[in-house]
C-alpha cells in the first residue's frame, strides 16, 4: 500500500506537471507519513545527498557554460563547423551535427545546445531551402550528443546516485559520442542528397583558418577538459573550476564580447539553476533510500533474473525498457527512479557499471526527440515555427540511426571501456 501511494503520488505530480523535485518530495513525504517513519529522515537524507563532492562540478560546468554562451562562442563555432562542412550537398545540416559536436563539449546539456543552435541554425536552414520540419529534426537529434560528449549533467547525477566515477564516466562518452555524431552526419548527407537540398560553394582554406583560430579558443575548452581528466591532472570538480576560471578570462578579455557588468548576472543565474538541480539530487537522495529500504533494486533484478540470466539478453531487455520510459519521463526523473535499481541488475549479469552508465544515458537522450515528452523536439518544432507531426516524420532515420549507435554501444563494451582504462 505504502509503496503503491509513493509511485501513484510521484506519477501523478509528473503527469500534471509539478517539478520533478517537488514531485521526489512530496511522494516521499507521503511515504513516510504513512509508515509513521519520523520526518526528520527527510532533512537528514536530503542534506546527505547534496553532500558529495563531486557535485561540485555542477554549478562549475553550468557557470563556464553560461560564461562561454555570453562570450560568442555559439556564433564562432558554427562558422568553424560551416567552413568545415557546409560545402558537401547538404552542408548546413552538416553543419549543425558538426556545431552540436563542438558545442556539446561545453555546455554538457542537450536542451541548452538545442535552444542555443538552434536558434541560431534553424532560421538559416529555412532560409537557404531546407523545409522547416527537416531543420529542426536534425538540430533536435544532433542535441542529444551534447550529454554524452564530456562534461555532462547526467552523468553527474548518475554518479552522485551510484558512486561511479564521474572522470570515467566523462572519459567513457568520448567515443560513443563521435560515433554518435558521423552517424547522424552520414544520415543528414543520405538525406540531402535523395532530396537534392542545396549546399554552398568551398570557401576555402582561408575562412577554414580564419574561422579555426576564431574559434579555437572555445574548442579548447573541450581540450581542457578532456586532457585534465585523462591524464589524472584534475578532478571532475577541479577541472570544472578551471573550465570558469578559463571561460571568464576567454569572454572577457580575448573575444572580449563578455562585458564585466553582465559577469554578476550570470553569476547569479548559474547559482539558481545549480540549486535547482542540487535540490533535485537531493530530494532524489530520500526517493531513493526509500527504494533501497523496500529492497526494490533487489527485486527488479532477481525477476528479470528469474526469467533469463544471458547477459545480452538482459541488456536487450533493459534497452528496451529504457526506450519505452523516455517516450514518457524527463531524462532526469528516469535516471532517478530507475538507474541504481537497473545498475544493480546489470552488474549481476556482468556489466561494467561505466559501460552500462553511457549506454543508460545514451538511451535517455534519445528519449528527448520522440513524443510525446520529447523536450529537443518540441523546442526545435516552435522555433522553426513547424508541425509537431511533421518534425516526428523528419526525425524518424535520426532515431534509427541514432537506436543502432545505442545498440553498437550496448553490445561492444570497449567503445565505452577503453579510454577510461587508460586512467587506471
Amino acid at each position: 500500500m505504502s509503496l503503491a501511494i509513493l509511485f501513484g503520488v510521484f506519477v501523478l505530480g509528473l503527469v500534471i506537471g509539478l517539478p520533478v523535485a517537488v514531485t521526489l518530495g512530496l511522494s516521499s513525504l507521503c511515504y513516510l507519513l504513512i509508515e509513521g517513519i519520523p520526518l526528520v529522515v527527510i532533512p537528514q537524507k536530503l542534506f546527505a545527498g547534496m553532500d558529495v563532492f563531486v557535485l561540485l562540478c555542477i554549478p562549475g560546468f553550468i557557470l563556464a557554460g553560461n560564461l562561454m554562451n555570453g562570450g560568442g562562442i555559439t556564433p564562432r563555432i558554427v562558422r568553424f563547423a560551416n567552413a568545415l562542412v557546409g560545402w558537401m550537398r547538404g552542408g548546413l545540416g552538416l553543419t549543425n551535427v558538426t556545431g552540436s559536436m563542438l558545442f556539446g563539449g561545453i555546455s554538457g546539456t542537450a536542451v541548452a545546445d538545442a535552444a542555443s543552435i538552434g536558434g541560431m541554425m534553424i532560421p538559416g536552414m529555412v532560409r537557404a531551402g531546407y523545409t522547416p520540419a527537416f531543420s529542426a529534426a536534425v538540430t533536435a537529434a544532433s542535441s542529444t550528443v551534447g550529454p554524452i560528449i564530456p562534461p555532462s549533467m547526467p552523468m553527474i547525477i548518475v554518479g552522485a546516485l551510484s558512486g561511479i566515477s564521474v572522470g570515467k564516466m566523462f572519459i567513457a562518452g568520448a567515443i560513443p559520442g563521435i560515433l554518435m555524431g558521423l552517424a547522424m552526419m552520414v544520415t543528414c548527407y543520405i538525406i540531402a542528397v535523395r532530396r537534392n537540398f542545396p549546399h554552398q560553394p568551398w570557401q576555402g582554406f582561408g575562412e577554414l583558418g580564419r574561422s579555426f583560430t576564431g574559434a579555437f579558443w572555445a574548442l579548447a575548452m573541450t581540450g581542457l577538459i578532456i586532457g585534465g581528466l585523462l591524464s589524472g591532472i584534475a578532478t571532475p570538480t577541479e577541472t570544472a573550476v578551471i573550465a570558469s576560471v578559463y571561460a571568464f578570462v576567454v569572454g572577457c578579455f580575448i573575444y572580449r564580447e563578455l562585458p564585466l557588468r553582465k559577469v554578476p548576472k550570470i553569476i547569479i543565474d548559474s547559482a539558481v539553476t545549480a540549486a535547482a538541480i542540487l535540490a533535485l539530487v537531493g530530494l532524489a537522495n530520500v526517493f531513493g533510500w526509500i527504494l533501497v529500504s523496500e529492497r526494490i533494486p533487489q527485486m527488479i533484478s532477481d525477476t528479470v533474473l528469474s526469467i533469463t540470466d544471458n547477459k545480452y539478453a538482459v541488456i536487450l531487455l533493459i534497452n528496451l525498457v529504457l526506450l519505452v520510459v523516455g517516450m514518457f519521463m524527463e531524462t532526469i526523473a528516469a535516471l532517478i527512479i530507475l538507474f541504481v535499481p537497473l545498475l544493480t541488475l546489470a552488474t549481476n549479469v556482468g556489466v561494467d557499471p561505466i559501460h552500462f552508465a553511457v549506454f543508460a544515458v545514451l538511451n535517455l537522450m534519445i528519449g528527448l526527440t520522440t513524443p510525446p515528452v520529447g523536450i529537443c523536439m518540441f523546442i526545435c518544432a516552435n522555433i522553426a515555427k513547424a508541425p509537431v507531426s511533421t518534425v516526428i516524420r523528419a526525425l524518424a532515420p535520426f532515431l534509427v540511426t541514432n537506436i543502432l549507435i545505442l545498440f553498437l554501444v550496448s553490445y561492444i563494451p570497449a567503445l565505452s571501456t577503453w579510454l577510461p582504462s587508460l586512467m587506471e
